[in-house]
């Protein structure tokens, strides 16, 4: 029965084979989910020196107590699997290019672009030059991790049996690749560079393209001036800095300090945006031996805490968005059969051939080629980039990386100095990090490595040209950062780092400011921050860009008709906060998706008109968004023939918002509300596979937010909510215990048949922090179960 659901056949198919009824299927469901939960209470052996515990709280949250630090981390891999294990080898099978061998030919494509990048074979590089220490904690994970899979016997985790396989013994090579595929998500996406070339072939290099890239309060910087060495002051302006089209879905992080925190010491905040699941990718815990006390969430895989603290530091990230790739157009010539061109001289180009395992196929094989810059990726770039001859990728993820000792090490940290030193040899991905420590100190600091380019450029570099190859990186010491600046604050929210005048180029991407700046607001308005003022924060639905939009769009929309002045009309009484109550947050937000597909349809053709409106991906937010919401005021490019036709669209998009509202939500404007759009599902991996959806996801509840408000809970052109603050963390470093405050939009465990699979939802959605303490003596109250890993296993 679970390898035909698996297939894909339908429940009511399953049933009829079998015989069962509707409760006597869930019946049977729930028996078998259940049946195969880990053992979380009592005695087992397991491959450590002494004794370990694993001990979980109310919420399921696993707090792990060593004597030393590999029988921690064996602990910490034991925990996890108990929990993630299926997730965790569907994660690494996406890292290695091997989803195909047990989905078929449906994961094919991401297999051959994960194999055409290489990030099996940086993986293999990576792990060889891994300290010392760093390689034993990593070893030390997987035995705990291979242990519990072990321990599983017969009875894995549901989907291995729905899909009929098993999982391989876990290396530590396995967690540097999903790593690896971590920071490629984050820092690759090919639309964010492929768009813009499509724009300036379509709109030329004039007014209009710059325009086209000109991000949304664009001013909103992390650094503010006069906190770093500033290039202007000459003869020549500072040019007007550009932002990008990346994923508007971002994150939030910031710091006090203490000046202003109604505490004595730094106060952290940070929630990362990612998408939505059952589970999500992050995976909170405690770990204690040795020199780690540290808590709070890494992700799902690979040992260490990306955002929490420990005794003495707390940290929390956001994606920096500074340009960690390009995309070269290569030059060829059939006389040169072979070869690209590079500075006048023909180079052959370099191949390899990647066999890819396809489950009811076989092997399929590829050729991939290489130039200078890189492997060729014309045929796994989107399809509407496609056909333009051969394009080259150069990524910084291929370069040698520190990322997974540096995650270690700022786990260890006992200053924000010290916190600092450990981000050194952490070349990518490039984040933003905001920490504090007990001490007082706090600050800002750009990780990564952002590659120096000669000029700017957003959309395919040249190839053949040693003008357009990179001219170094920017060296730790160069990248954005702050220690305690005056103002006693820092935020970050996927914005620019710093104005244009800063002394590096940044090739910074970010789509919009809006979030920053409504996080600046926040900290303005008052003097004084306790930790509940920082959880409203958090949840804060204002959009300052309908602050920003509307008056322009309701002056359009009182000069049309009957049906745009009833719209203008909600919207002026509206007071531009994204509530699930809110008729007029859900006519604004449908009008902006049908204006970014008007402005799209004016200039750009057919083909390529959905793809700049973002209608077939998640780049809404840049693509089209931003200059579309400046042309409400203003039209200064003359993308429309006249004022009067820019008027005659807009009214034309609010009438189509109109009738897709009334065909979703019915005749009666009084019962519209935002919420009975602007649902979240919590989807499992496996929720497209046939009717699984049904068994495994969770969540579909309606939620406040946007994708464009600091509560960030997503933009979709179906209105649902794919992605958003999927984790929440709050420090006072000042309170005693040592504490820290967070909430998971799902939960700890990814069995659907734990009481910990997306436990935590209800709570996250109302805003209800759970507390997680440090030290030893004052976890134990929360406690609910223990168990004991013994040597001998």
């Amino acid at each position: 029965m679970l390898r035909r659901l698996g297939r894909g056949e339908s429940i009511a198919d399953v049933r009829a084979a079998t015989g069962l009824t509707e409760g006597e299927f869930e019946a049977w469901w729930d028996q078998e989910t259940r049946r195969r939960l880990a053992v979380i209470d009592g005695e087992t052996r397991g491959p450590v020196g002494a004794a370990v515990e694993i001990q979980r709280d109310a919420g399921g949250m696993p707090h792990i107590f060593a004597e030393t630090e590999p029988d921690l981390f064996v602990g910490y891999g034991y925990a996890m699997a108990q929990d993630r294990l299926f997730q965790m080898d569907y994660l690494r099978r996406q890292a290695l290019g091997r989803l195909a061998e047990i989905l078929g030919p449906e994961a094919f494509d991401y297999d051959l672009l994960v194999r055409t990048i290489g990030l099996h074979r940086i993986a293999e590089e990576e792990t060889t030059r891994l300290p010392a220490e760093t390689a034993a904690w990593y070893g030390a994970f997987a035995a705990g991790v291979n242990a519990f899979i072990d321990a599983c016997g017969d009875l894995p985790p549901i989907e291995f049996d729905l899909l009929d396989y098993r999982p391989e013994p876990w290396r530590p090579l396995d967690s540097i690749a999903l790593l690896g595929e971590f920071r490629w998500y984050l820092t690759g996406r090919f639309p964010v560079i492929a768009v813009p070339e499509l724009a300036r072939r379509a709109l030329g290099d004039g007014p209009r393209y710059r325009a086209f890239l000109t991000a949304e309060a664009i001013d909103e910087t992390i650094l503010h001036p006069g906190e770093y060495a500033s290039t202007g002051g000459g003869a020549d302006p500072v040019p007007t800095a550009l932002g990008g089209i990346d994923d508007g879905t971002g994150s939030n992080n910031w710091v006090i300090g203490p000046s202003r925190s109604a505490s004595p010491a730094a106060m952290v905040a940070s929630d990362p945006h990612i998408a939505f699941g059952a589970p999500n990718c992050w995976y909170q815990a405690h770990l204690a031996a040795g020199r780690f006390n540290v808590a709070g969430a890494g992700y799902a895989g690979a040992p260490g805490i990306l955002i929490g603290r420990n005794r003495r530091v707390a940290w929390g990230i956001t994606n920096n968005i500074s340009s960690q790739r390009d995309l070269y157009q290569e030059r060829t010539d059939p006389a040169h059969p072979g070869d690209f061109l590079y500075d006048g001289q023909w180079e052959p180009a370099r191949e390899r051939v990647e066999a890819i395992q396809v489950r009811g196929e076989g092997v399929r094989e590829a050729v991939v080629r290489s130039s200078r810059n890189g492997p060729i990726v014309d045929e796994i770039l989107p399809e509407f980039a496609q056909g333009s001859g051969p394009v080259s990728l150069r990524w910084v993820g291929a370069l040698p990386c520190a990322w997974p000792t540096a995650i270690l090490e700022m786990n260890l940290a006992e200053s924000a100095t010290g916190f600092e030193d450990a981000l050194r040899g952490w070349a990518s991905p490039t984040l933003s990090m905001v920490f504090g420590d007990v001490e007082g100190g706090f600050g800002y600091r750009a990780t990564g490595q952002v590659p120096i380019r000669a000029r700017e450029e957003r959309g395919y570099r040249r190839g053949w040209d040693p003008a357009d190859a990179w001219q170094g990186v920017i060296p730790f010491e160069g990248m954005p950062a702050v220690r305690e600046p005056a103002r006693g604050w820092v935020a970050t929210a996927n914005n620019l780092p710093a104005p244009s005048d800063f002394p590096y180029p940044l090739a910074n991407m970010s789509p919009t400011g809006y979030r920053a700046r409504r996080i600046r607001q926040m900290v303005e308005s008052r003097e004084i921050h306790g930790r509940k003022d920082m959880a409203s924060m958090q949840y804060d639905v204002l959009s300052l860009r309908a602050v920003e939009s509307l008056p322009a769009l309701i002056q359009i929309l009182d000069g049309g008709d009957a049906r745009a002045q009833t719209a203008a009309a909600l919207l002026r009484a509206w007071d531009c906060r994204m509530d699930t109550d809110s008729a007029a947050a859900a006519i604004f937000e449908a009008f902006q998706f049908q204006w970014d597909q008007a402005v799209a349809d004016e200039r750009f053709a057919a083909d390529a008109a959905a793809l700049a409106a973002g209608d077939s991906a998640a780049f809404v937010a840049g693509g089209i968004g931003s200059l579309a919401l400046r042309l409400l005021a203003g039209d200064d490019v003359g993308w429309f023939a006249s004022v009067k036709e820019r008027d005659a669209a807009v009214c034309s998009a609010m009438g189509r918002s109109l009738d897709q509202l009334t065909e979703r939500l019915g005749d009666d404007i009084a019962t519209w509300a935002w919420g009975r759009l602007h649902t979240l599902p919590l989807r499992h991996l496996l929720s497209d596979r046939g009717e699984l959806g049904q068994l495994l996801d969770r969540g579909g509840e309606p939620v406040q937010g946007s994708g464009f408000v600091v509560s960030n809970t997503g933009s979709s052109p179906n209105f649902s909510s794919v992605s958003g603050a999927n984790y929440r963390l709050l420090v006072d470093l000042a309170e005693t215990p040592a504490q820290m405050w967070t909430l998971d939009a799902a939960g700890p465990s990814g069995q659907p048949g734990s009481p910990h699979y997306a436990n935590q939802f209800g709570d996250w959605r109302k805003g209800r922090y759970h507390r997680t303490c440090l030290e030893r003596r004052d976890v134990q109250a929360s406690i609910r179960t223990t168990l004991s890993l013994l040597p001998g296993g």
